[in-house]
């Protein structure tokens, strides 16, 4: 698929060069957690726990989608990949099923980027034959109603987080 458009952004499939948003959109996604968002930016990416969510990207099961205003400003961007049972992260469920992070630029919140960015993952995704996704959110955040909108299920809390609750959507 190409990418979708609407009046105010496009989403359209990652490539390596979106690598720079893809790492400031960890950052977004991760100061969820009070404890990350205490650090700046240099030091929470610095973090084993955070980088391993775009550390070396490009191998197998990895997908990104990127939202941009037509002018070419980049708005956000969700991806996935596969983590092992010897280095799971925050929602690991199987080693065969990709975990989703997710991010859209402060400024452009409420826009219906992040439902565009998650709607089209989960297409990449199925379109990849994938049965599932899982995410993981911090229990209290917002992002939780979206997830849930998107039929996204709470299965349990993360081992490695315990603030954090996992969700999955079976494909």
């Amino acid at each position: 698929m190409g990418a979708d458009s609407t009046k105010d952004f496009i989403i359209r499939l990652g490539e390596v060069s979106d690598l720079p948003l893809l790492y400031l959109m960890l950052y977004e996604a991760a100061a969820a957690n009070p404890a990350i968002r205490q650090l700046d930016r240099e030091a929470a990416l610095s973090l084993p726990q955070v980088r391993k969510y775009v550390e070396g990207w490009g191998r197998r099961g990895d997908q990104a989608v990127v939202a941009a205003e037509h002018t070419g400003r980049q708005l956000g961007a969700a991806w996935y990949r596969l983590f092992t049972a010897q280095d799971p992260a925050y929602g690991f469920v199987s080693e065969d099923v990709p975990e989703v992070t997710m991010g859209v630029v402060d400024d452009a919140r409420g826009r219906g980027i992040g439902s565009a960015l998650l709607k089209r993952i989960v297409e990449q995704a199925r379109e990849e034959g994938f049965d599932a996704l899982s995410l993981s959110v911090e229990a209290d955040s917002e992002a939780v109603a979206l997830y849930e909108r998107h039929g996204f299920e709470l299965v349990g809390k993360s081992k490695q987080r315990p603030t954090s609750n996992i969700m999955i959507l079976r494909l």
